[in-house]
């Protein structure tokens, strides 16, 4: 790489941690380590909010997903705005007045002590399996850019942003997010630009023979519980999942309890729910540019460069005959694209659609090639946009990628692991093993804690990187536990539901849910969501009915 591009991301880097060191220079309590004093402006909140989200894993697995399969994934989103606006009038109110440093610490005032612990276990095993893949984006894309073996680029990108995380706080964290979306928005629209601009076609051509494909299909409305992105899973599954995400997850619901008011905080979900969805369509239509520019241009058999020189080391003859085999593919498929953007009709389509076919079969068998060569997993969905950016952007387009990779990464890290600090000082530390101390002692406690949950994530993300794209992985490690733990502040806001239910209903809603995610059929995670939360609050409120009615016989 140039040494201009490394340039751009020291300078971005350096800014970033310097400004992030600066702002955490007068935090002597744990207010303001956590909560930053519940001092920050609503659109600071939403800003980081949504930096979170539009982290490393969207720059990379979004826009490879998009390449790959399309505009479908942003059905995913559908019910964002509908959590956005329940969540206003319900959850944020409700633990913003409360005062509490966690969400797990109201359900101790509400049921007790032992589903408290237990749901804030279940986010802390979440959060950290989350937080693993976050550091599993940027280090795909060093591995990508220099070919460096991937855990030395996990302990590379894991091991700085732990020590800057341990001295920072969530004020910190939160101005880094600022600064993280505009280099991150910045970056998107100067790859929409480029991409564009190298078509050797017109552009509403380009997209009418993506259309070919699919990949501009945004609705699907086929209802089935084994397919993730369809509409009905968006609307009922992405509800849920956002109403647990965003309103019992600690690293968002820290955000908005250091707010400074309730409308305040209520304002910053509204952001977010105004313009996810804008956002999240714009990454995929660049995932369908990039999957357009490889189509009239040579694109790469496989993505990822250490696979490819693997195969080609270990297995030469296959090797060859598949590079052959694809090359020709290629070269069928530029013919037919070309033909079909300057010939209208749908036999021009359909021949382009046949021949892109055969390109997929080809890389299907390279693929599978790479993974019995290997033993390692060969989707390479992560690679995509890496390349391109490396391969084919002018000067300096490099260097401001891969700055907000790297800084979408660190911030979006740092707040995973000050809100799993968070938690296990106050809901574990504090709660359990000394109830008093000084602010001194549960600061040093909190960034040991983060220092230890920042390994964990570290080992995760070695695992996390090969399980294809990381918007899915991210999202399916959320899903496994996100339901359950809603149906439990669900349960909270029913009149007359108890402790037992509560915690018997949580334990239940697990189960469900690991049966259905590795049962046969196993149920596409975004529904994991809504059988968790329905399990919990059925057999919660039917356990909670039984011993009011025992009490009342008791009584009689």
């Amino acid at each position: 790489m140039h040494w201009i591009n490394w340039v751009i991301v020291a300078v971005y880097l350096f800014v970033v941690v310097f400004d992030g060191l600066r702002r955490t220079r007068g935090t002597k309590n744990i207010e303001g380590y956590f909560l930053a004093s519940r001092s920050l402006p609503w659109w600071a909140v939403g800003l980081s909010v949504m930096a979170t989200q539009l982290s490393a894993v969207t720059l990379i697995g979004t826009t490879g997903q998009g390449a790959t399969d399309g505009l479908r994934f942003v059905q995913f989103y559908f019910g964002l705005p509908i959590a956005m606006v329940l969540l206003g009038v319900t959850l944020v109110p409700f633990l913003h007045g409360a005062k509490v440093y966690t969400a797990y610490e109201y359900l101790e005032r509400r049921f007790d002590a032992k589903t408290r612990s237990l749901t804030s276990l279940l986010f802390l095993l979440s959060r950290g399996m989350s937080a693993g893949t976050i550091i599993a984006a940027p280090s795909v894309v060093l591995s990508a850019i220099f070919g460096w073996d991937l855990t030395w680029c996990v302990l590379l990108i894991g091991v700085p942003t732990i020590g800057y995380t341990v001295l920072g706080g969530v004020e910190a964290v939160a101005w880094a997010d600022v600064k993280q979306m505009v280099i991150i928005v910045a970056a998107l629209l100067a790859i929409v630009v480029v991409l564009v601009w190298r078509l050797p076609v017109p552009l509403d051509e380009a997209f009418h023979i993506a259309g070919a494909t699919g990949r501009l299909r945004v609705f699907d409305f086929s209802f089935s519980l084994t397919e993730t992105y369809t509409f009905w899973s968006g609307i009922l599954g992405g509800t849920f999942l956002m109403l647990s995400y965003f309103g019992t997850d600690q690293s968002q619901v820290q955000r908005y309890l250091a707010a400074r008011s309730v409308d305040e905080a209520r304002s910053s979900l509204l952001m977010s729910a105004y313009w996810k969805i804008p956002l999240q369509a714009l990454i995929l239509i660049i995932g369908v540019l990039v999957f357009l520019f490889y189509t009239f241009s040579p694109a790469p058999m496989l993505y990822n460069p250490r696979h490819d020189a693997m195969l080609r080391e270990q297995r030469p003859a296959a090797y060859a005959a598949l590079a052959s085999r694809y090359t020709a593919a290629l070269s069928a498929r530029d013919q037919a694209a070309r033909e079909a953007a300057t010939v209208h009709g749908s036999a021009p389509l359909n021949t382009f659609k046949a021949h892109n076919d055969q390109v997929d079969v080809v890389r299907k068998e390279a693929l599978a090639a790479v993974t019995e060569a290997t033993g390692e997993s060969s989707r390479d969905v992560n690679y995509i946009i890496p390349r391109l950016v490396l391969d084919h952007l002018p000067l300096g387009f490099a260097g401001v990628f891969l700055a907000a990779v790297l800084a979408a990464a660190m911030s979006s890290i740092a707040a995973e692991l000050n809100s799993l600090a968070t938690a296990s000082v106050v809901d574990f530390y504090q709660r359990w093993y000394k109830p008093e101390a000084s602010d001194a002692h549960f600061l040093k406690v909190g960034r040991i804690s983060t220092a230890i949950w920042g390994v964990f994530a570290m080992v995760v993300a070695t695992y996390a990187a090969t399980l294809g794209s990381l918007i899915e992985v991210v999202n399916r490690f959320g899903s496994f536990f996100y339901g359950s733990i809603l149906g439990v502040f669900l349960l909270a806001m029913i009149k007359r539901t108890r402790a037992i239910g509560a915690f018997v209903g949580l334990l239940a809603g697990m189960a469900v849910v690991a049966a259905v995610s590795f049962g046969a059929p196993q149920v596409s995670f975004l529904w994991h969501n809504v059988i968790g939360a329905v399990v919990v609050v059925v057999v919660g409120w039917a356990l909670s009915l039984g011993r009011a009615e025992t009490a009342t016989a008791v009584q009689v």
